[in-house]
């Protein structure tokens, strides 16, 4: 496998052990809270994936910054009806708990009949038409590729970008659209709350999104909705595409890290 290709991720046995690529741009060797978010996914998905419900929504918990060690995830059912699951995951880094999941289905029905209001839905051409951005030197890009269609996070105003996942979350186990759209979502905070100069210094806290369907195809979208911030806590939401449409929301807290120095998140 070459170092382009690497995975964040190479199971052995119950654990997973993370790869420099998994390495985060907070703390010197430490995680980035993208792989967190998808590895409690691909967990959850793992071990109590159901095709006849839809994963409805995600909040993932990063309180902790997990140390690039061996680790694992613990599930819970914590309801198992009919029309409604109920799954817990926590993530476990040298015997710390670093995160945690929650994660509810939901028994794929019938609509209702009638028509309903649905708001601004962005109509754009297929991302293959657009070009790929080039990753600035001192960014964390290279790990994901963008194909930015509106706006920069350098320029102010809303923001429109498409992303595609380079490489396997977990070496040898492919991407499913369910975990492709959970590691991804850390990008909503940037995306809402990056200055006009590029600079991005917020640490999420929190991570949240919400699937009517599950994506179709490699590329997910992300469409910049709205962001408040007041004391240090900021808050990110964004709608969330794929080829075919809206596919739910993305929504992330964050708090400033007092006297750390920002990053920059390039292009």
């Amino acid at each position: 496998m070459t170092d382009e290709l690497e995975p964040f991720f190479h199971r052995e046995g119950e654990t997973l052990q993370p790869t420099a690529r998994a390495l985060g741009p907070w703390k010197h060797g430490t995680l980035h809270g993208r792989v967190v978010a998808g590895v409690l996914a691909a967990e959850i998905e793992k071990r109590h994936a159901d095709p006849a419900y839809q994963p409805a929504r995600l909040t993932v918990d990063l309180y902790r910054a997990p140390v690039q060690s061996a680790m694992h995830v613990e599930t819970r059912v914590v309801r198992d009806g009919y029309r409604i699951k109920v799954i817990d995951a926590e993530f476990f880094a040298k015997g710390e708990s670093a995160g945690r999941a929650v994660c509810q289905m939901l028994r794929r029905s019938e609509n209702p009949g009638g028509d309903v209001w649905g708001g601004d839905v962005w109509d754009m051409p297929n991302p293959d038409t657009f070009p790929d951005a080039d990753p600035a030197p001192d960014s964390m890009f290279g790990l994901w590729k963008l194909r930015w269609v509106e706006g920069g996070l350098e320029k102010m105003g809303q923001r429109r970008v498409w992303m595609r996942e380079a490489r396997d979350l977990i070496g040898g186990e492919p991407l499913t659209p369910f975990v492709r759209v959970a590691t991804g979502l850390d990008y909503v905070s940037p995306l809402a709350n990056a200055s006009s100069t590029g600079d991005y210094s917020l640490v999420n806290s929190d991570l949240t999104m919400y699937l009517h369907r599950l994506p179709v195809g490699p590329w997910i979208g992300y469409e910049s909705i709205a962001r408040e911030a007041t004391d240090g806590v900021a808050l990110a939401h964004c709608n969330l595409y794929d080829s075919a449409g809206r596919i739910g929301w993305g929504s992330a807290c964050a708090l400033a890290p007092g006297r750390r120095a920002s990053i920059s998140v390039g292009r």
